[in-house]
């Protein structure tokens, strides 16, 4: 044998003997995945999240994926910007290893083991408040798996699943079924067939690739990759790991999805929603004795179990449009599934008697209790604004956990208060019924809130939001109402602002210089005070506020007041009150109108004055500047009467306008003839004769000359003022119908802007020089409403939350009307020294927590601002604890108490709202009155550290017949006392800590 044989002999042995170990190798790794496992395991250990406080040096989001998008992980860099902006802070993420960045930007899912169930939770205190889980049907563990679901699920999935085979061997694929996939792609190219992916790359696939998936051999290698390190990162041992996939499957699957619920996931809820199979009862059906449950039941169960299964390679056609399909499918599978030992005969044959049923959503479902879950669904509002989430469903679905500020036990025990408050025998023993309170029979028609808010070092927090609404409307936030008395308490706060404005303005003038601004000094509230200057030039800023507190109004009804463009006249609610002179604090204890009407007067005139030449302009006829408010008052009232003809005739067609017109005037010719002509100047005669024949007899027709009154009436004639007065009309009257009858695109915006012109037209009487009273009237009704611009800006600094005041002395006794989380936030201004602290009601929001995505966001400590002196605040704060010691609130006296017992100081002002539409006849009689709403309310404060309201309420027609007073807000708070009691017990943060102050 030459030597050149013997070489290629050996070769040819080496060759094979590597073939032989190649094979073996390869068998051996089949077998136990023992290379790969030490790969992926190595690998998975490098791929380490750290949890560190504050900002992570290192993360990464991904960027699609169906459970990434669903959980909000994907958004969690926009939600982590929008939560910043808004006073939140980083306090807990997830930091990355370099490993793990390099890995998740090639595409690979960092590995973790994903929860079960995710959604948003709320928690009040130690209490869950809210929880949504998705699914809302799970397995817990893997023995609560039935075998007849499992055992179909791995013959059809993953037969080698759990297998008892090596330890360390990789169930992420299963080589021939992913080479028989693959052959038969090649073979017949375009084709449907079976799927070579195991559970594992499944869950891959539909959770985390785009749209849930493959688009090509790119992102099943990810799937591949991704499953593996997941398996071999989980620390559970072979068969458990294995039995986790199988339990996580069951429980995720997606299984399309339904108007009124959303998408589907996992069996549970596949079998609720699409089948009504209950959760529980199913698994009881599955795996009961035939003693227990019938054949044909296990079977009706088990068919609609194995079609969902089935249903899972592409559900939204099978369990939508292609329900018969999904029927054959399920069928030929139960055939298979006993032709190979998985199920019996018995239950085959069964299960093909009978049809898949699915059910309708139901649609009668029972609503949750708005009343139990109103400060819940304002928390998830506020969610949806912080996060710039669309909609509740996908807020609810988010991995989110948020610490509420919510006291969850008193939340709930105020609740059930208030729902006892309308019972009959409780209403009795609790002091709710008697004189100005209510009556038998009126109970049910009372809706009450309660709102309890916290003074905390980190700002004002809410406690308790609850009422007895059964209906989505926030009484609190979303309410408009007229609360009377509660108005005086921003009246006093005003009278108060000004004696401080005096105050700092003048104290350090010489005496001379105060004696000259108190000879010119016009309004009464800047006399007194410059009087109190000159008399004691050191006194001191909180001296001068309690003196004011003692100053004297009448409380006479008798004097009218022209305000608010005319004269009225205003009556106190205890007669007795009439002939006395009260001083301000007992004004506010008795709630007086009289006093509080005088004193909005006082801090009008100021106002008034501190515009700038105000005196003079009345005074000096020959100001240029009194031809510029003149016409600001046409302007101004053109358009009050401009919006009075819009709103009667914008809803009419042009006859129903036509004869609306002519109901407008008496029904003489002459006027007739000029308003039709008015307002259809292009009609002929016979069009004004059908006109005049609507409104006249036929003998009163007989008598006119039509055509003597066609040419006599010609609008040609006359200018729009001589037009309106021959028809005994206003002149924007007449011209809006015109407008309206030419016009086919109606812009209100457009009619103010074209009748601009014909506003300052139609008082050009007004100019005038004969008519100086009338002009100074006018002016006078400007300076006052420009004086409400500046008591509203006021107003409006301390939380008011309208948009403008009804300038007129009502308004301090309820004329432009309030709402409750207003008047709670000028209670807390009031309680923190004048500083006004933002509320909130979210402490901390957790997203994605025990994943590599997890974020704790944290509120930063409360930005405040001053808005009212210590001073002030502390004159207000011992005024409201007078009208709790002597005043309307006196049956709340020494009820609070501290841990100690020793009495809590208790101050608020109480405030009654009758609202009505009042019709009046011929020389103001009164002749109609229809009830809109009645309402009670209590805004206080307990202690230096809880504020809050208390508000009853009874709308519409019912309220009619409703006298109670705010002794029944009072009342109310009394009952809730013993509740409250726990949560003043509690030990006091020190006051304004951390906050800063603007």
């Amino acid at each position: 044998m030459t030597t050149r044989t013997r070489i290629t002999k050996s070769f040819f042995y080496l060759v094979l003997a590597t073939l032989v170990v190649m094979i073996c190798v390869g068998i051996f790794e089949y077998q136990t995945s023992y290379f790969q496992s030490r790969y992926f395991a190595k690998l998975a250990a490098s791929l380490n999240v750290d949890l560190k406080e504050g900002p992570a040096e290192a993360t990464w989001h991904p960027s699609h994926g169906p459970y990434n998008i669903q959980n909000g992980y994907t958004r969690l860099p926009e939600f982590s910007e929008r939560l910043q902006a808004k006073g939140y802070h980083i306090s807990l993420q997830a930091n990355f290893s370099d490993r793990l960045m390099q890995y998740s930007s090639w595409g690979g899912n960092p590995p973790y083991r994903e929860k079960a169930q995710t959604g948003l939770r709320i928690i009040g205190n130690s209490n869950t408040l809210f929880s949504s889980r998705e699914p809302e049907h799970v397995y817990a563990a893997f023995n609560d798996i039935p075998p007849l679901l499992l055992k179909p699920l791995l013959f059809i999935e993953n037969r080698e699943l759990l297998v008892d085979q090596h330890p360390t061997k990789n169930p992420v694929v299963e080589w021939d079924r992913l080479a028989q996939a693959a052959l038969a792609r090649v073979l017949h190219p375009g084709e449907g067939g079976p799927g070579g992916s195991t559970l594992a790359t499944q869950m891959e696939k539909y959770r985390y690739s785009p749209n849930g998936m493959t688009a090509d051999h790119n992102d099943k290698l990810k799937q591949i990759v991704s499953a593996s390190v997941r398996h071999y990162h989980s620390g559970l041992s072979g068969r458990d790991a294995r039995k986790a996939i199988a339990l996580s499957y069951l429980n995720s699957t997606p299984l399309s999805g339904r108007a009124g619920h959303g998408e589907i996931h996992g069996v549970g809820d596949g079998l609720k929603q699409w089948y009504g199979i209950d959760f529980a009862y199913a698994n009881y059906a599955l795996t009961a004795s035939s003693d227990s449950v019938s054949i044909e039941e296990k079977a009706r169960v088990f068919k609609a179990a194995l079609s969902l299964l089935l249903s899972q390679r592409r559900p939204s056609f099978y369990l939508l449009e292609g329900r018969e399909e999904l029927e054959a499918l399920t069928t030929s599978y139960l055939r298979i599934l006993t032709s190979n030992g998985v199920i019996s005969e018995k239950l085959r044959d069964a299960a093909l008697a009978q049809k898949l049923h699915f059910v309708e959503r139901e649609r009668n479902q029972a609503s949750p209790s708005f009343i139990s879950r109103k400060a819940v669904n304002n928390v998830r509002n506020e969610l949806m604004t912080l996060l710039g989430v669309r909609s509740l469903y996908t807020l609810d679905r988010l991995d989110l956990t948020v610490q509420s500020t919510i006291a969850g036990d008193t939340q709930v025990k105020i609740a059930e208060l208030l729902k006892q408050a309308t019972d009959l025998d409780y209403a009795k023993q609790s002091g709710l019924l008697g004189e100005k309170l209510l009556r038998e029979g009126q109970l049910s028609a009372l809706n009450y809130s309660v709102l309890l808010y916290e003074r905390t070092p980190t700002g004002n927090v809410l406690r308790v939001q609850t009422d007895n609404l059964d209906l989505p409307f926030d009484m609190n936030a979303g309410s408009k109402l007229d609360l009377g008395s509660t108005a005086k308490l921003r009246t006093l706060i005003s009278y108060l602002d000004i004696i401080e404005k005096v105050y700092v303005k003048y104290r350090a003038l010489p005496p001379k210089d105060l004696a000259f601004a108190r000879k010119v000094a016009e309004d009464p509230l800047r006399q007194w005070t410059l009087d109190r200057l000159i008399a004691d030039a050191n006194i001191p800023l909180q001296q001068l506020l309690d003196a004011a507190m003692q100053r004297s109004y009448s409380a006479s009804p008798a004097e009218s007041f022209f305000t608010g463009g005319g004269l009225h006249t205003f009556s106190n609610f205890d007669k007795q009150d009439n002939s006395r002179v009260l001083t301000v604090a007992e004004a506010l204890n008795r709630s007086v109108n009289l006093v509080f009407i005088r004193m909005m007067r006082d801090v009008t005139r100021y106002y008034s004055m501190e515009i700038p030449g105000s005196r003079e302009l009345l005074l000096d006829r020959t100001d240029p500047r009194r031809k510029d408010y003149l016409g600001r008052f046409a302007d101004l009232e053109g358009k009050i009467y401009l919006n009075q003809f819009y709103s009667k005739y914008r809803k009419l067609n042009h006859q129903e306008i036509i004869e609306r017109l002519a109901s407008r005037t008496k029904p003489f010719p002459g006027r007739l003839t000029m308003a039709f002509r008015s307002v259809r100047p292009d009609a002929d005669e016979a069009a004004l004769t059908a006109f005049l024949r609507s409104r006249l007899t036929a003998e009163a027709i007989a008598e006119v000359d039509v055509a003597k009154l066609y040419r006599q009436f010609d609008p040609e004639r006359f200018n729009s003022n001589d037009r309106a007065y021959l028809a005994h009309m206003h002149p924007l009257e007449l011209w809006l119908v015109k407008y309206l009858l030419e016009s086919t695109d109606i812009n209100y915006e457009q009619i103010v802007q074209e009748s601009a012109p014909l506003r300052q037209d139609a008082y050009t009487w007004l100019t005038k020089s004969r008519k100086q009273r009338a002009q100074d009237r006018s002016i006078r009704i400007l300076l006052e409403r420009d004086a409400f611009v500046a008591i509203h800006q006021q107003w409006q600094r301390v939380g008011f939350p309208f948009s403008s005041l009804v300038p007129s002395y009502a308004t301090a006794i309820g004329a432009s009307a309030d709402r409750p989380t207003a008047l709670a936030e000028l209670m807390g201004i009031i309680i923190n020294d004048g500083m006004r602290i933002p509320f909130r009601q979210i402490d901390s929001l957790h997203f994605a927590q025990g994943t590599p995505y997890e974020t704790k966001f944290e509120f930063t400590p409360a930005v405040g601002t001053r808005v009212l002196s210590p001073e002030v605040s502390a004159t207000v704060r011992n005024a409201l604890a007078g009208v709790v010691e002597n005043g309307t609130a006196r049956r709340l006296k020494g009820i609070f108490v501290d841990a100690s017992g020793a009495p809590i100081q208790v101050g608020g002002k109480t405030g009654t709202g009758d609202h009505r539409i009042k019709s009046y006849g011929a020389g103001g009689r009164l002749i109609g009155s229809e009830a809109v709403n009645r309402n009670a309310i209590f805004t206080f404060y307990i202690g230096d550290r809880f504020f809050g309201v208390i508000l009853a309420h009874v709308g519409g027609s019912q309220s009619t017949g409703f006298e109670f007073t705010s002794g029944l807000a009072t009342q109310l708070l009394k009952i809730i006392h013993p509740v409250l009691q726990p949560e003043l017990n509690k030990a006091s943060p020190p006051a304004n800590a951390n906050i800063d102050i603007q």
